[in-house]
């Protein structure tokens, strides 16, 4: 019989909540292919520091202990968001449904249509609409619909976190100071750059990718790296504003990969604004990446979490680059 989180979510349900929800076995699982469920991600996660499979049990301890939570997405890819899913399984279940999932998908101008939209007071195609979705984000709905089923059913509070994209579009060619200033409400007073040496490679690397984007002769380095900043910051500060607006809920951040890698992007931001919160971030990747990856380790984030791939067409030249840095 094949175990899923699922399963271990039964059997959590009837235990005590105290302490930590379930005891580490001894020893580390052999690396299996990765299992993949009909009804969900399949489970392997590393942890890249100490070069080890978890296990279920302790993976949902670090979860369930976990004050803020970071799950990365490719943003194409379902079993991405079913890993995110059982993550945000596990903190209502240990939270008592005292959670606010933080959505990098819609502006923090959409707050008032989210509201109404996680208590239930409007139609999926009334949000779909006021959130004006296909513009504002793009990526099929379908992909997210479990999760925003699940904050519906169960309750949960939601928070629009992105900046938008026209305003991180103007810092990248202009500066911050080229905003107005109803544009600037979206920032924070103060946006920190991060230059953390690995994080700074990877936006090089991401920068260097618009080179086939005739755009690219418009936007410095020094922009560009104040563009990425500004996002991250920008969505850190909605984060924070929702943890003490929702005092005693632990914080789920649902974003791309990118804001969540080396913990340099939105849990650095976080970090920065608010002292005393247990963090952990979990960035998703190819599960045909996972021998190669335990043999080479790279600090990706706290954990990795190996989901199966859906092969899709590649993007447009122009849109690889910003399909890359998201």
């Amino acid at each position: 019989m094949k175990i899923t989180l699922a399963t271990l979510f039964l059997s959590l349900a009837a235990a005590p909540l105290a302490g930590p929800l379930a005891a580490q076995g001894s020893g580390q699982p052999s690396l299996d292919a990765p299992p993949i469920f009909d009804e969900g991600p399949g489970f392997v996660v590393l942890n890249p520091a100490a070069k080890t499979r978890l296990r279920t049990e302790a993976f949902a301890d670090m979860v369930a202990e976990s004050d803020v939570v970071y799950v990365g997405e490719s943003h194409d890819q379902k079993f991405a968001h079913l890993a995110q899913l059982e993550a945000l399984k596990i903190m209502a279940l240990a939270r008592k449904n005292k959670v606010v999932v933080g959505f990098e998908m819609l502006n923090s101008g959409l707050q008032p249509v989210l509201d109404r939209y996680a208590a239930g007071k409007m139609t999926e195609e009334e949000f779909l609409s006021g959130a004006d979705w296909k513009k504002e984000w793009g990526f099929d709905f379908g992909l997210y619909k479990p999760l925003f089923d699940y904050i519906r059913k169960n309750k949960l509070k939601a928070a629009a976190l992105n900046v938008p994209r026209p305003v991180i579009r103007k810092i990248a060619r202009g500066g911050i100071g080229a905003l107005s200033p109803e544009e600037k409400k979206f920032l924070p007073e103060k946006v920190e750059i991060n230059h953390d040496p690995l994080y700074a490679a990877y936006l090089r690397a991401t920068y260097g990718g618009h080179g086939d984007n005739p755009m690219a002769k418009m936007i410095t380095w020094d922009n560009y790296l104040l563009s990425m900043a500004a996002w991250n910051e920008g969505m850190a500060d909605s984060a924070v504003k929702a943890m003490r607006k929702h005092k005693g809920h632990a914080m789920l951040v649902i974003a791309g990969n990118g804001h969540v890698i080396y913990n340099a992007g939105i849990p650095f931001s976080i970090r920065t604004r608010i002292q005393g919160l247990k963090h952990l971030s979990i960035y998703t990747e190819d599960m045909e990446k996972t021998e190669a990856f335990r043999e080479n380790p790279s600090p990706l984030a706290d954990l990795v979490w190996f989901v199966k791939h859906e092969r899709k067409p590649e993007p447009p030249a122009a849109s690889t680059a910003a399909v890359k840095a998201q």
